[in-house]
């Protein structure tokens, strides 16, 4: 089906691990779950978010500063304060921090404050970023187009293998339908297809997928439950506030109860979610 020589899965035994930091890695036992904002709005916010989720845990912070929106007059992120905001942060409360690059004149300041650059689904058929990304020596989150099939997903993948970057990490995100009651619909069968057809880590972002977060926890659960190595959660600490995408996040409240309400749907599974944050523990020795 394939013609994609590194991405493709050649051994059933055979899944990549790809290290976010020392702690934390995608494609093991342990589920990965990473949370935060759409948008980094202020230092304050992000302090909030960090304080908050790592004690859930939480393993890794997200937080857009470069939005790619519809509309030309819709909020744009913070650009260059909004990545200091991420860096003191993450140095802070030494957890590692996720964002979105849109374009390759920003790789070289992302990959100086961030811990893992995201491709956003409007992006995932740039393939000069892509390219440009396979250069790149920190992981790549992957997105899925919003109508990308699931072999254009996996040969967007293989451009960023086949530059040199063997750290790729695919995410469905939701592909567009007639239906407008959710946001998008999330591809749970993806999800198993990518387990099968390629060695990469898979994880899910239900809060892009469906836009309302009174269906996020469900659909969290049922992907944990499909075998996803981790999780892609918005939340906010005051979500009806927040300056883009209100309607998906969810509380800080309601983020760390769903983390805790997915052990046992991990264990049925044969993965685990860490008792505590390793970040947090670090910090107490030192």
């Amino acid at each position: 089906m394939l013609n994609a020589k590194l991405a493709t899965q050649s051994n059933p035994n055979h899944n990549t691990i790809v290290p976010l930091s020392e702690q934390v890695a995608f494609g093991g036992r342990e589920l990965v779950i990473i949370g935060g904002p759409c948008s980094v709005e202020s230092r304050s916010q992000m302090e909030t978010v960090a304080t908050e989720l790592k004690a859930a845990p939480v393993q890794a912070l997200r937080g857009g500063v470069y939005k790619p929106r519809t509309s030309p007059y819709a909020f744009q992120g913070l650009g260059d304060e909004g990545l200091e905001i991420l860096s003191e942060v993450r140095q802070r409360h030494n957890i590692p921090v996720v964002t979105e690059v849109m374009s390759i004149g920003q790789i070289e300041e992302i990959v100086a404050h961030a811990d893992m650059l995201q491709v956003g689904s409007r992006n995932m058929q740039n393939f000069d970023l892509l390219k440009a990304l396979g250069q790149v020596k920190k992981p790549i989150l992957l997105k899925r187009g919003l109508a990308a099939t699931i072999e254009e997903f996996v040969m967007a993948a293989e451009y960023i293998l086949s530059h040199g970057n063997p750290h790729v990490v695919l995410c469905e995100r939701g592909i567009r339908s007639f239906d407008t009651y959710t946001r998008n619909v999330l591809d749970l069968g993806a999800v198993v297809a990518l387990k099968q057809l390629t060695h990469l880590p898979v994880i899910v972002d239900p809060s892009h997928a469906v836009g309302k977060r009174e269906l996020v926890a469900p659909l969290v659960r049922a992907a944990v439950a499909c075998g996803a190595d981790g999780l892609i959660v918005e939340c906010h600490p005051e979500p009806e506030k927040s300056v883009s995408d209100a309607r998906q996040a969810l509380s800080l409240e309601d983020m760390v109860s769903l983390v805790h309400s997915l052990r046992p749907v991990a264990a049925s599974v044969g993965r685990v979610v860490p008792e505590f944050n390793s970040f947090s523990q670090l910090a107490a020795v030192a």
